[in-house]
């Protein structure tokens, strides 16, 4: 492959990684202000967060087999267009229907460039695989840092629409440099469906589906739900201002820690076996978010710390998982599955319950899915698994 065709792929997966960490640690931000603009409830709000877990997952799916079929250049440029539209219509959206149908293209438009920039890395750099994908992760890191701070200055001269509809002009650029510059043929790498079937019959495959459920589940209830919680209480009598600010420097805390954890596992890891990283990491997870419920009115920073606990516990599982069988593509498309299943179902039961219960008895469902995730973590062990001979066959 030329260096151009190298440095092309590079770009684009860069900034699809910066765009990507932005909008997903920024949509509990641009969701209470979509509260306050076109209103809704907190059960619609968790509807939103369904309807676009929804569509991610089933992006990851598709996409990943046409782009099998289709190659790099072509699901790129359609994951783009995808995405644009999904954010155009948002940011135009009148009322919650239209918002709600276009959410779900937004998800499955970032799901899209998601399986296309994963499939980019071995496409133009097969023998510097690992190095780009850190590099990757800490360029989502950085827009997951700077994204918070960026609408929360944006937001004082201008509304949450302006946010969308300007991913959606800059995603256009990002279709006219595809188009125009020399790009590899990459493949992503198939799902075989029968794969599914001993993955599904062996018992750790499905702790570590129900583990990553969780996970996903605690994860996108935090993000999501997590501004429109603080703002519910009284901190000492803020203002709505300053609990805007507030919110985004938890946020961009909580990506400071989130790089840091995965910088930190990714050299432990050489020493320490995934089954201990995940038990240990969800342990503190658990901890962690459990004492600051205690001092939210007094220390609501205590929250940004969640981001170094579970900064690995996805990934990690992942590498689980894949080692479980020799079919690592199949491994990832149930994974994400799950993944998917897990993080909308439970953004719809955090905001029903916060419906009834109020923002605080929504938002501690959080802590109920780390509890459980812990649980389920200590009942890992590929050592049982029935998939060990299948995988070094």
């Amino acid at each position: 492959m030329t260096k151009g065709k190298s440095i092309h792929a590079l770009i684009i997966l860069m900034f699809t990684q910066f765009i990507s960490g932005g909008v997903t640690n920024t949509k509990g931000i641009v969701l209470d202000k979509v509260e306050q603009d076109i209103g809704l409830n907190m059960d619609e709000f968790g509807l939103i967060v369904f309807i676009f877990q929804l569509g991610f997952t089933l992006a990851s799916v598709i996409i990943g087999y046409y782009t099998d079929k289709k190659g790099l250049r072509a699901m790129t440029i359609v994951g783009s267009i995808i995405m644009g539209l999904g954010f155009l219509g948002t940011g135009l959206a009148p009322n919650i229907m239209f918002f709600l149908g276009f959410y779900m293209i937004v998800g499955f438009g970032l799901g899209s460039l998601g399986v296309a920039s994963n499939a980019i890395v071995p496409a133009a750099y097969p023998d510097k695989q690992r190095q780009m994908f850190n590099y990757a992760m800490g360029v989502y890191g950085l827009g997951m840092v700077l994204f918070p701070q960026l609408l929360n200055f944006m937001f004082q001269f201008a509304s949450w629409r302006v946010f969308y509809i300007g991913i959606a002009v800059c995603l256009v650029a990002v279709i006219i440099y595809v188009t125009s510059v020399a790009f590899p043929s990459g493949r992503a790498e198939r799902i075989d469906l029968k794969a599914f079937i001993p993955m599904l019959k062996d018992a750790q495959f499905v702790f570590l589906m129900g583990f990553l459920m969780l996970q996903v589940s605690a994860e996108v209830s935090f993000t999501n739900f997590f501004p429109t919680y603080l703002k519910s209480l009284d901190l000492g009598g803020l203002s709505t201002a300053e609990k805007d600010d507030m919110v985004a420097a938890i946020l961009s805390l909580f990506s400071v820690f989130f790089m840091i954890g995965r910088l930190a596992v990714a050299y432990l890891s050489n020493w320490i076996n995934e089954r201990m990283i995940l038990i240990t990491f969800s342990a503190g997870s658990v901890a962690m978010v459990g004492i600051s419920f205690l001092f939210a009115d007094s220390f609501p920073y205590l929250f940004a710390g969640a981001g170094l606990f579970f900064s690995t516990l996805f990934p990690t599982a992942t590498a689980f998982g894949t080692q479980l069988s020799k079919t690592s593509g199949s491994a990832l498309g149930l994974i994400y599955i799950a993944s998917g299943i897990g993080g909308g179902i439970a953004g719809y039961i955090v905001g029903l319950a916060s419906d009834i219960f109020g923002q605080k008895g929504g938002f501690s469902i959080v802590l109920i899915f780390l509890v459980m995730m812990l649980i389920t973590s200590l009942f890992l062990n590929s050592k049982k698994s029935t998939q060990e001979g299948y995988a070094s066959s």
